[in-house]
């Protein structure tokens, strides 16, 4: 708490004491502030001085955040390393681009060009994957006076606008409050799916490209490696991925692999299209409310270039614990299990930032920004009020099942608690770039595997040989379906990743097979007189098939059509 700070407002940022640790005015009563401080307090005396900056909590938005690693409020971990060591020092103040490194800007506009917010003055070649375009930055709208070509500073004025009157100099750099979300022109509506590779995921329970995801789960269910593959894999253009508050060997882990990780696409070293908000357990908790909406921001940010944006948030229910440590803190009436009052509609303004969107500027260029957020409920329970919260703004639900993962099947996501609304939404991109049959082969596959669990009912009261040859050939479809292609190795070179059109054959694969036993077993034939063992390896190993060699799985569909059972 500090009194009489000179013009004191909320959400502004303040030098707390001798060392200057950053915080910000979250309540103000009568000559008080309170102040939340993003960094450890040990040492803090009374007396100590406080400096408003009167400004809120900002990032900083320009060429240099590809490929960088920042903590909650955007210091740049590599940096703060070589100046201080492993450990961050209190009140350290780092920029969040580098102010030294030149970059090289083409314009494509020029003299006495008409300009509004949004619109492209030039670009940057920030990495091999991202052309970093330079942006007016909103609200500002004018006359081109000058526009320069050549390798700057970020600091360094790059255009001069007239706006009404007054002389305005662009910069290639800008800064934007982390609370208050980017404008855009108009929300569409989402048709084109977000591909992970990950085959559960892909074909059950997809996610759009602008669509919102929830991944609750115990300990130990695989939220965190969910959310690394997802980082890894997915045709996003941009990946920022959000340590919030996991434990410091798993943001370490992200660390030292990412920079060693290819592209599926284009082979180039993932980290050139990924920014890192690394804020883990052991941090100042006050910083990891800050690190989503940090992140969000950045995301925002490229995806008004224009670009596909997948934000990758691990974990909310970490952020929500900070939310509550803070409201309790400020002395606010609780509300359940001890969260604040607003708890709700702090995770539905956080989500709602996400879509498909097109942009400010004359051009009316699109983007889009996912939101994937992971949440670790105590003990796996679904009732918890971050999972609830989230699942009513979100619109596809990842179910992680500890049972699943104690049974080592990975993802360990439940395709009976599992669901997404946007497998309408992607019927016509299904249909026009892969097949018109996928839907059906969908539905048909979660029939089977619906239809197992109420089989495993029976089979547990009354035993196995009560059922039909037709139930048995169900339970044995299930299996396949469920060992042969919802099971997926995270680790295995191949397995990994598996485009859509690979699981599109794997999936007609099995559906085929399933069909052509079915219609034998109408000629009165029992099941085991037609299972072929051979069949049965080929659809096990199709999995390892590499994507040069899709024709493969087109001959195994052929074999299963022509065998003979």
């Amino acid at each position: 708490m500090a009194q009489n700070i000179k013009e004191a407002r909320m959400y502004d940022v303040v030098r707390v004491g001798n060392e200057g640790l950053i915080g910000e005015i979250v309540e103000i009563k009568d000559e008080f502030s309170f102040i939340q401080v993003y960094e450890e307090t040990s040492g803090l005396g009374p007396q100590e001085p406080v400096y408003s900056t009167h400004q809120p909590l900002s990032v900083e938005l320009g060429p240099g955040l590809i490929g960088a690693i920042y903590d909650g409020i955007q210091r740049p971990l590599d940096i703060v390393r070589i100046k201080q060591g492993d450990f961050i020092k209190m009140g350290i103040s780092v920029a969040g681009l580098d102010r030294e490194k030149k970059w090289h800007f083409v314009p494509q506009l020029k003299k006495d060009d008409l300009v509004e917010g949004g619109d492209i003055l030039g670009y940057v070649q920030e990495t091999s994957l991202v052309v970093h375009k330079i942006m007016v930055a909103p609200y500002i709208k004018g006359k081109i006076l000058e526009i320069k070509e050549g390798d700057f500073q970020i600091t360094d004025t790059i255009a001069y606008i007239d706006s009404e009157g007054k002389v305005i100099e662009l910069k290639m750099f800008s800064t934007w409050p982390v609370r208050k979300p980017r404008p855009f022109k108009e929300k569409l509506v989402s048709d084109t799916p977000l591909v992970s590779g990950q085959r559960v995921i892909d074909t059950f329970f997809p996610i759009v490209k602008g669509g919102t995801a929830c991944i609750p789960g115990p300990f130990g269910s695989g939220k965190t490696v969910c959310q690394h593959q997802l980082a890894k894999w997915s045709d996003a253009d941009i990946i920022i991925y959000v340590a919030c508050g996991e434990r410091g060997n798993e943001a370490a882990d992200v660390l030292l692999s990412f920079p060693d990780l290819k592209d599926p696409r284009t082979g180039k070293p993932l980290m050139e299209r990924t920014v890192i908000v690394a804020n883990t357990s052991n941090m100042p908790v006050a910083a990891r409310e800050a690190s989503i909406y940090a992140g969000v921001t950045i995301a925002e940010y490229f995806r008004d270039m224009g670009y596909s944006v997948a934000l990758m948030a691990d974990s909310t229910s970490r952020w929500a614990e900070a939310l509550r440590e803070i409201s309790g803190r400020l002395e606010e009436m609780p509300g359940e299990e001890g969260y604040p009052a607003n708890l709700s509609s702090r995770i539905a303004e956080f989500y709602e930032r996400a879509g498909n969107i097109v942009c400010l500027g004359k051009d009316n260029r699109k983007g889009s920004l996912s939101i994937i957020g992971a949440v670790s409920p105590p003990g796996g329970d679904l009732s918890d009020p971050v999972v609830q919260a989230t699942l009513r703004v979100t619109k596809v639900f990842w179910a992680l099942d500890d049972r699943l993962a104690n049974a080592r099947h990975f993802p360990a996501i439940n395709w009976l608690l599992s669901y997404s609304q946007y497998l309408e939404n992607i019927k016509v991109y299904l249909e026009k770039n892969i097949s018109e049959e996928f839907l059906n082969l969908i539905r048909e596959a979660m029939r089977i595997l619906e239809e197992e669990a109420e089989l495993l009912e029976i089979v547990r009261l009354v035993g196995e040989e009560t059922l039909s040859e037709f139930d048995r050939l169900t339970l044995e479809t299930a299996k396949s379906l469920r060992e042969d292609f919802l099971h997926q190795n995270a680790f295995h070179n191949v397995d990994t990743y598996t485009s859509l059109k690979k699981q599109y054959l794997m999936l007609k694969s099995i559906i085929s097979l399933h069909k052509k036993y079915y219609e034998e077993l109408k000629t009165g034939k029992i099941f085991k007189e037609i299972f072929s063992l051979s069949l049965k390896e080929k659809i096990a190993r199709m999995k390892y098939i590499e994507e040069e060699s899709l024709d493969k799985l087109q001959d195994l569909i052929q074999s299963i059509k022509n065998e003979n059972v």
